[in-house]
């Protein structure tokens, strides 16, 4: 006869008590939105808010210049006021002579970078578009043709690939060591460290965010403790915090693009490295 099991091995063991599940990178994987759909399968709420940011800077530019006037409106002078803002810290000061031919695509880069930084705190939306690395990457290899296109014009195939991996006034034997970095660095690497610098900032600030509204959440109506019930309103209140913070980040991120994109280009246009 056999015996029966021993009750340590014969009952089922319980499920784990619910806990507070932190958000990681999971919580960034966002499903098509017309899945099996040829060809919008692939677009996606990212996607969605790349074409809906188009349409507010085309409406917002289109809106201040459609009826310019000598006084500026409030519109028209939000507009000119972030033109000038452009043109003059950023354009100006990076490229040189040159800078009013690529004032347009600066001004457009800036505006589309901010709008959909801050799409990560417009209630609704609440995802900044730049946290998912596809979009952060294909705006950075994009400045990257750019500026490498502009030198390639301006100095030559051969002139420009020595003007970007030949430091001038150094030693032969030292330029063999260097020359190597240099193409790494100004060739290869740029569009890489643009795209994590943009991406790295938006995912964690978000992330950061998504814990304390989420904590919050978990404390006041999940948590069976008074305790944490109480102190969910000091998570709530720094998440109000951080999201002020986390506004100045994407705006600083937005112009440190910008303006990164603006260095490259005069790198590529001056007449020594």
């Amino acid at each position: 006869m056999i015996s029966s099991l021993p009750t340590w091995l014969s009952q089922a063991p319980e499920p784990p008590a619910p806990g507070f599940k932190a958000p990681s990178g999971e919580d960034f994987n966002i499903p098509p939105m017309f899945e099996g759909v040829p060809v919008l399968e692939y677009v996606d709420k990212p996607v969605i808010q790349l074409i809906f940011s188009v349409v507010l800077i085309l409406a917002f530019f289109t809106i201040a210049t459609r009826s310019a006037q000598l006084l500026p409106g409030r519109t028209q002078w939000l507009a000119e006021k972030f033109h000038v803002l452009v043109r003059d810290s950023i354009a100006r000061d990076n490229i040189g002579p040159e800078f009013r031919k690529y004032v347009p695509y600066l001004v457009a880069l800036f505006a589309f970078l901010l709008v959909n930084n801050l799409f990560g705190i417009i209630p609704l939306i609440q995802f900044p578009t730049f946290s998912h690395p596809g979009m952060a990457y294909a705006l950075a290899i994009l400045t990257w043709l750019i500026y490498n296109i502009v030198g390639i014009r301006k100095q030559g195939f051969g002139g420009y690939i020595r003007l970007m991996t030949w430091p001038p006034g150094v030693p032969g034997w030292v330029r063999i060591i260097l020359t190597p970095i240099e193409f790494l660095s100004n060739i290869l690497l740029r569009p890489v460290t643009l795209a994590f610098r943009l991406f790295g900032n938006m995912f964690a600030g978000h992330l950061v965010l998504l814990l304390f509204v989420f904590g919050a959440e978990y404390m006041l109506l999940i948590a069976d403790s008074v305790l944490l019930n109480v102190l969910s309103v000091g998570s709530f209140a720094m998440a109000l915090i951080f999201t002020g913070f986390e506004a100045f980040i994407q705006l600083v991120q937005a112009y440190i693009f910008t303006i990164l994109t603006a260095s490259y280009i005069g790198a590529s246009l001056a007449d020594e490295h």
